[in-house]
């Protein structure tokens, strides 16, 4: 028994079986996840075949140090910003052999919000080394900690997929 959904362990099987077939690897950089992503591909039998790596990167220092996100982007943008999450995707896939990597930054809350930056805001980016780069802000709400950092998997896992296009 999975400690994930139902709906995320069937993403991360299809993601699991078709990156398997096409001989792809994935990485992830995580702050608001904490490493669920990468903990859920992982889950799967056969994920050693599939996921390379990943980075949880929960402060700027980590960000910087791990993945080469400017800290002129920081000052300028935030932590939790579109910016932020491009470099963190870039720094994630060209730091791994993955085809594919995918980025999340965002507040899970219950804290952490504002007027600007509400509870519920994630920015994710996926980035291709065939080229493709993707990024969505997302904007789930004031609907738990949980539910925001299963919700982030979710569309991470779906970014996944589509830039592979398998």
């Amino acid at each position: 028994m999975s400690i994930f959904p139902a709906d995320i362990v069937a993403q991360a099987e299809a993601i699991i079986r078709d990156f398997t077939a096409a001989g792809l690897m994935v990485s992830t950089a995580e702050s608001c996840t904490g490493g669920l992503i990468a903990g859920a591909l992982t889950e799967i039998s056969g994920s050693s075949s599939v996921v390379d790596r990943g980075f949880v990167t929960y402060t700027n220092t980590a960000k910087m140090e791990m993945l080469g996100v400017q800290e002129e982007t920081l000052i300028r943008f935030g932590a939790v910003s579109e910016e932020t999450a491009r470099q963190m995707v870039h720094g994630a896939l060209f730091r791994s052999r993955a085809a594919i990597a995918v980025a999340v930054t965002g507040i899970a809350g219950p804290g952490g919000g504002s007027a600007q930056k509400p509870v519920g805001l994630v920015h994710l980016a996926a980035k291709s080394r065939a080229g493709g780069l993707t990024h969505r802000k997302m904007h789930y709400g004031d609907i738990g900690r949980d539910q925001v950092r299963l919700a982030t998997v979710r569309t991470a896992f779906g970014m996944i997929q589509e830039l592979a296009q398998l």
